[in-house]
């Protein structure tokens, strides 16, 4: 008995002896880790009280101290910001599989119904297979080119509106008419009808695309601060404000996809809608049935998401940068009218032609890209950036704004001069890492082609039907340039862009 009582001991002994083995090799790795350098934190909180209402502004002021690869703790998560190009190359190229996951958020999650879409989705299986069918169905060159005449048509829509302005020469709000008609070839493309004629009005149209993209972008408490952090979610009504979103898009989308499964529906071309209920067709017929409804909605979420306030924002900042510099505004518009001459409207099949008007809008999203910290990555394997330790579970946020501004990169990097794309291979399709507005590596947008052909359709119109005046008693250098502050996967424009239009033919 005796000799059993000292015989038992012996692997708990063992075990005990490797626990102390491994605890010392973990001490011996967290003493060898080098991390990004970063501000001193604070217990809990980390560094968020040392982040303002404009993160990416926050992170460049961090980044000129601590550098371009900087370490900072977001209550319980650690995120490394990117601030150079060369570091943007480690992360967007050379280590993109490492670092092609999205954080899996609360409200990411139940808008995108847990993660059927594309966008905001961890890397794997599902997202693979999603991203090739959304490249090859809905952003092919051939699909795009397929929406053609609905994008001329509601931009003839937009030029007749502000015509009426001018010959009352009644300023606009070009903002509010920005967002509108990039709302509306957003849902007549994805969706197939007009989103004026549903129950939602205007304001509260554009109150759930911004309510969609706070949520879809932000954490919430509980996931800063774990063991707390839902008696603040709870007493901020976080939750039920996910729940009133969700809902409120998904009965948009239910009610769109309905309409598509009548009976003898009367339509033109296909829609988005309709190329997805195809591919969901078609799967059910070959017994995969692995597409449903739910994979639909988070599509159109997707769509819905960045398609509508991205393309305006864009067109907003670009014609605030051409108010503040008339010598900018008359070189792009002589080049739209004298190549187009008087035909009346600019059509998609001149836009090869307009090349200046190319290089303005590759310096608006230089300076003004419509999501500065593009979409957070996460990592989900240990990688090394200029000698510092990445670890899995790490947030990674790249400063494409910051560094669209560096002046390592960009000669009088403040000024609005087109100029400088002029000769220049410099573009916006992943491979330059010091402009990278529509990100880079596997998680590059894949509406990159849909985007810009928006964005200069819209701003040739502008330039080749009206001259622009400011307000009486307003001057150029009165042009609030200041961004929005908040909670948003993109940043708009803080004040409303009111200019007089002049009809020029």
């Amino acid at each position: 008995m005796a000799l059993y009582a000292s015989t038992i001991w012996i692997p708990v002994l063992l075990l005990l002896f490797l626990l102390l083995i491994v605890k010392r090799k973990k001490e011996d790795r967290k003493q060898n880790k080098q991390l990004p350098p970063g501000p001193p934190k604070l217990p809990i909180l980390g560094n968020l009280h040392q982040l303002g209402e404009l993160l990416h502004q926050s992170y460049w002021k961090l980044s000129k101290k601590y550098g371009p690869v900087m370490l900072l703790q977001l209550g319980n998560i650690p995120n490394v910001v990117i601030s150079s190009a060369e570091a943007a190359r480690e992360v967007l190229k050379v280590n993109d599989l490492a670092c092609c996951s999205r954080p899996q958020l609360a409200g990411a999650g139940r808008l995108s119904y847990n993660y059927l879409d594309v966008g905001l989705t961890p890397y794997g299986d599902h997202w693979r297979n999603m991203k090739k069918l959304i490249v090859l169905q809905l952003f092919s060159l051939k699909r795009v080119q397929s929406f053609r005449s609905l994008r001329e048509e509601e931009v003839e829509l937009f030029i007749s509106s502000i015509s009426n302005s001018a010959a009352s020469e009644t300023p606009i709000n070009l903002t509010e008419k920005l967002f509108s008609l990039t709302a509306n070839i957003t849902v007549r493309m994805s969706f197939g009808f007009d989103y004026r004629g549903t129950n939602f009005d205007r304001d509260r149209f554009h109150e759930v695309v911004h309510d969609g993209e706070a949520v879809a972008g932000s954490f919430s408490k509980s996931e800063l601060f774990p063991y707390f952090g839902w008696v603040f979610d709870w007493i901020t009504s976080h939750h039920a404000r996910t729940e009133r979103v969700f809902h409120e898009l998904d009965t948009f989308f239910e009610y769109a996809i309905n309409d598509h499964l009548k009976p003898g529906r009367n339509k033109e071309k296909d829609d988005v809608i309709d190329v997805l209920l195809r591919i969901k067709e078609e799967q059910a017929e070959t017994g995969m049935a692995k597409f449903t409804n739910d994979n639909i909605k988070g599509v159109l979420l997707n769509l819905f998401l960045a398609g509508v306030d991205t393309s305006a924002i864009t067109v907003n900042w670009a014609m605030a940068e051409l108010s503040r510099n008339p010598s900018v505004m008359k070189k792009a518009q002589d080049e739209v009218r004298n190549v187009v001459g008087k035909k009346g409207r600019i059509t998609e099949g001149d836009l090869d032609q307009l090349e200046y008007l190319k290089m303005v809008i590759k310096e608006t999203f230089r300076l003004h890209p419509a999501a500065p910290l593009l979409l957070p990555r996460e990592t989900i394997s240990h990688f090394k950036i200029n000698g510092y330790d990445i670890y899995p579970k790490t947030l990674i946020q790249v400063n494409a704004w910051a560094i669209g501004r560096d002046p390592k990169y960009w000669k009088d990097p403040e000024q609005f001069f087109p100029e400088r794309f002029a000769d220049s291979d410099i573009d916006f399709k992943g491979q330059n890492f010091e402009f990278l507005p529509f990100g880079a590596g596997r998680r590059i947008c894949p509406g990159i082609h849909m985007a810009t052909i928006t964005v200069e359709i819209v701003l040739a119109n502008l330039l080749y039907c009206f001259d622009w005046k400011l307000p009486d008693g307003m001057k150029r250098e009165d042009i609030d340039m200041e961004e929005q502050p908040g909670i948003s996967l993109t940043v708009s424009k803080k004040t409303p862009l009111n200019l007089l239009p002049v009809e020029h033919f």
